[in-house]
């Protein structure tokens, strides 16, 4: 509620400064009018049948008062046709959904037709990272990963300095030079409170309607942002008799409720009438609970996914549950938690509830733990170039893999405590011996040792001597150098000069890291940017600057990768950039995990560029 608050507060005070400001223009304007008017009934005293001094001002006086106050008046909506009503969320309402992790419906759009939607999208008042809002993403008549998809590319909301920064759209079928929009977004660290202007009710467009242009059109009450292609876009589909496009939406950081729209989804539309709910799944149960702990605050932190009528979902918390356990919470021992919740999707109360349940253990309470078994990996291993020797205070992610630890509780006994209820410090990024605590839940403590080693680099050599055409037209994804293994401990490097066609931050090198098999685990791009299971948990910075003189220096830019099996389920990417403006840069991406240490390779890959080795 604060953070509301306070955005509300400093929307409200924006909007009154602007009405000030509009209106103190308006009156100079009628003024000046006014001004001009006297003057000239001034010069027509001499005329006959002049009235200077009649009350009843002639009519185009009124008439140009009247213009001026029109052209003041705000543009009212444009009236959309054929819209009907489908009504559903997607993205976790406490604002923890990733990119790529939540999607609206297909939208299928055929030549010659408009797709016109409408929903609210709702931003964190309490993150004003600039592109955590939402993007359109723009593809082939396939579902995702099916076989033959192919993006067009994807617009996000914002827009940020000029165009081709800050990746507010890509793909190789955008053209960031056909983007324009109302609200520039200027980020320090990647923050901009202007962000909070993007929220609201949004009507998007997607026209093609006329033969020799595609427009996308996304607009609220305090911004808009338009593509406008002057020419058709090509057909992706296998079938060229198949000239369909699909659209879907992705939040990010955010979530969407989904109001309208004038093209049938693939699925079918969602009724705005209230929905009974019909079946629900907790979350967040936890495993244990001390004895003597009553069980609303065992399950403060529990929530429920409540499916509704016509597969509307909703996740809702526990203060809107009714709870009950049994046995009850007295006793140690297994019990069940008995979950109801009893209102419609619009709040109302339901014509049956629904029923959940989930099995937690009451158990004494934690006076002491010891490791029976010590973790798998005990050797991590970290490297430092010039893009993270300025790093004081890094620290490497704790590996419980393989570690067993024995709880004894307070009647004595004791067994095995699974790794998600306990917490571990993290590791120094410091040459030597570096102790991690380890805590369970009542804060009985034990320590372990790890042996963190720097690791020294070695070079690898690619087979060929260039990756992608020689006129930067290779497209993402297209084609790869060869694969490098790097086993535990070691840093592999490689260097290479990068030729982009300055299309956009994103036309430069990029490094996968991947299994044997070809299974990624991340992607990750020159310029502070990636995905993949991996990548979210990783720390990423970098010194480009200003980001067009950046890339002006990224075309014959000559570039050396590093990547470290850290031995902790974790690998490092940094790269080192020395610009043709005499400029060096630095990136890196720190801690990306889910790497199997004993299966860790590395490719670079392209987009709009191309690489050339053992210059």
């Amino acid at each position: 509620m604060k953070y509301e608050l306070v955005v509300n507060t400093y929307l409200n005070k924006k909007k009154l400064q602007s009405l000030k400001f509009k209106t103190m223009r308006l009156l100079k304007k009628i003024t000046y009018a006014c001004f001009s008017v006297t003057l000239g009934l001034l010069a027509l005293t001499g005329c006959e049948g002049a009235e200077l001094y009649d009350v009843n001002a002639p009519d185009w006086i009124s008439d140009r008062i009247q213009e001026i106050e029109d052209s003041k008046k705000p543009p009212q909506e444009e009236e959309l046709e054929g819209m009907q009503e489908d009504v559903y969320t997607f993205g976790n309402t406490d604002y923890t959904s990733g990119f790529w992790s939540s999607f609206s419906k297909y939208y299928v759009i055929p030549d010659g037709e408009k797709w016109n939607a409408v929903f609210n999208l709702h931003i964190n008042p309490a993150d004003n990272t600039y592109y955590k809002n939402y993007a359109l993403i723009i593809t082939n008549d396939v579902d995702r990963g099916g076989i033959g998809y192919a993006e067009y590319g994807a617009i996000r909301f914002d827009v940020t300095g000029s165009p081709e920064t800050y990746n507010s759209q890509w793909g190789d079928h955008i053209n960031f030079s056909y983007i324009s929009g109302t609200l520039l977004l200027d980020p320090v660290d990647n923050k901009d409170a202007n962000l909070q202007l993007l929220g609201g009710k949004i009507t998007l467009t997607v026209d093609r309607t006329n033969e020799s242009a595609f427009t996308v059109k996304m607009t609220n009450s305090e911004a808009t942002k338009t593509y406008e292609q002057p020419y058709k876009e090509a057909n992706l589909n296998a079938d060229e008799s198949n000239t369909n496009i699909r659209c879907f939406i992705v939040p990010e950081g955010s979530y969407i409720d989904f109001q309208q729209t004038n093209i049938v989804p693939i699925g079918g539309l969602t009724s705005a009438e209230d929905k009974n709910p019909i079946s629900m799944i907790l979350q967040d149960v936890p495993d244990q609970v001390n004895v003597g702990t009553s069980l609303e605050e065992a399950m403060i932190n529990i929530s429920a996914l409540v499916t509704f009528e016509e597969g509307v979902t909703k996740t809702v918390s526990a203060s809107e549950l009714y709870l009950t356990a049994i046995p009850d919470m007295d006793q140690l021992g297994m019990k069940t938690l008995v979950a109801i919740y009893n209102k419609t999707f619009k709040g109302e109360n339901s014509d049956q509830p629904v029923v959940a349940n989930a099995t937690f253990e009451v158990v004494e309470k934690i006076v002491s733990i010891d490791i029976t078994s010590p973790p798998s990996h005990i050797q991590y291993y970290y490297y430092n170039s010039i893009a993270t020797q300025a790093l004081t205070d890094r620290t490497m992610v704790f590996d419980p893999t393989g570690m067993i630890v024995t709880a004894t509780y307070a009647d004595g006994s004791s067994r095995v405590v699974e790794h998600a209820n306990l917490s571990f410090s993290s590791v120094p990024a410091q040459t030597g011996s570096q102790v991690v605590t380890i805590t369970a839940d009542g804060g009985a403590t034990a320590a372990v040792v790890i042996t963190v080693n720097q690791s020294i680099p070695s070079v690898v050599t690619n087979t060929s001597n260039m990756v992608g055409a020689a006129d930067n037209s290779t497209g993402w994804p297209g084609t790869y150098s060869d694969d490098f293994n790097v086993p535990v401990g070691e840093t592999k490097s490689i260097t290479f000069t990068n030729y982009s066609n300055l299309g956009g931050n994103w036309n430069n090198f990029l490094v996968i890291l991947r299994k044997a098999d070809l299974a990624e685990y991340a992607v990750v791009r020159a310029d502070n940017w990636g995905w993949g299971i991996g990548y979210d948990a990783c720390l990423r910075s970098g010194t480009q600057g200003d980001w067009a003189a950046w890339l002006a220096g990224m075309n014959g830019a000559k570039v050396t990768v590093y990547v470290t099996n850290c031995g902790n389920n974790t690998a490092d990417v940094q790269a080192v950039m020395e610009g043709t403006t005499n400029t060096t840069s630095t990136q890196y991406y720190l801690g990306i995990n889910t790497i199997d240490p004993n299966d860790l390779n590395f490719t670079l890959g392209v987009d709009g560029c191309h690489l050339v080795f053992n210059e």
